[in-house]
């Protein structure tokens, strides 16, 4: 069942299900809390207390807010980490990744670990060679056929995003999204987030304290070498703190692409990590 928390600018939707430790599941931009639909059942059978959470201008959320950065969305979460009555462990894919570490780095009494999901988190230096890496390429022209605002070169960004194995409810699934981004304001908040730097993420790394799990997929065409951008952004924390973990053969949604792989590198993470 929907929930709605009203935070400065709007609401936040979510749902809440299981008990024990709180893990809240952040999806990334252009997208909604069903992204998770796959994992949540695993880890409340393995007794935790799952929130999962609409991004401001996604899903149940509203639509039009001031602005959409990394630290706008980490208000969001620690508001609705505060409201469920906290500590969690914070889950984020993508830009929710950047907004998982700005949420730690800023609230750290309420994050007890951090699980970043294929995240951009780091501002992103391009490489002429990145170009030579064909999926890298593909990619990056339908994203910037998406920030013009079309619904389909998303849908056609997604298709390859997930390369070789799709979900079996791929094709209601894509559906759903496209629907989603034609109510008023949704595009308009994806063409933003496309648009909005990591910078702020990238810039709270070293204030992380707590464990960080990066889990990155092997074929992901977001990146040349998403494992190397994994490593980056471990490099960036403190010493001792992050390690990455890589699903092979999954591309940029490792938690839809593969979720009994990527569940079992969550719940060995929330074993030491999460409490109540």
């Amino acid at each position: 069942m929907t929930a709605f928390l009203t935070v400065d600018g709007g609401t936040i939707a979510y749902d809440v299900i299981g008990s024990g430790p709180l893990v809240v599941l952040a999806h990334g931009m252009g997208d909604s809390r069903e992204a998770y639909r796959f994992i949540t059942p695993a880890l409340v059978e393995a007794g935790y207390r799952v929130a999962a959470v609409d991004l401001r201008g996604s899903g149940e959320s509203s639509a039009t807010w001031p602005s959409y950065t990394r630290t706008d969305i980490a208000g969001d979460l620690l508001a609705l980490i505060r409201h469920l009555g906290g500590p969690a462990v914070l889950a984020g894919h993508s830009i929710a990744g950047g907004a998982a570490t700005v949420a730690a780095a800023t609230a750290p009494e309420l994050i007890t670990g951090v699980v970043e999901l294929a995240p951009f988190t780091r501002a992103q230096g391009f490489q002429l060679g990145d170009l030579r890496v064909a999926a890298y390429r593909t990619g990056a022209l339908r994203l910037a056929g998406a920030m013009m605002g079309s619904v389909g070169q998303w849908l056609k960004y997604l298709e390859h995003a997930y390369p070789g194995v799709k979900p079996a409810d791929w094709t209601d699934r894509q559906a759903r999204i496209a629907a989603m981004l034609r109510e008023p304001g949704r595009m308009k908040a994806l063409q933003t987030m496309l648009t909005t730097s990591p910078a702020d993420a990238g810039a709270r790394l070293g204030d992380v304290r707590q464990p960080v799990l990066v889990v990155e997929g092997s074929l992901d065409p977001d990146w040349a070498d998403p494992v190397a951008e994994g490593a980056a952004i471990v490099a960036e924390l403190p010493a001792g703190v992050g390690r990455v973990a890589v699903v092979e053969g999954a591309g940029h949604y490792p938690h839809v692409q593969f979720p009994a792989e990527t569940t079992a590198l969550v719940l060995d993470f929330l074993r030491v990590n999460a409490r109540a």
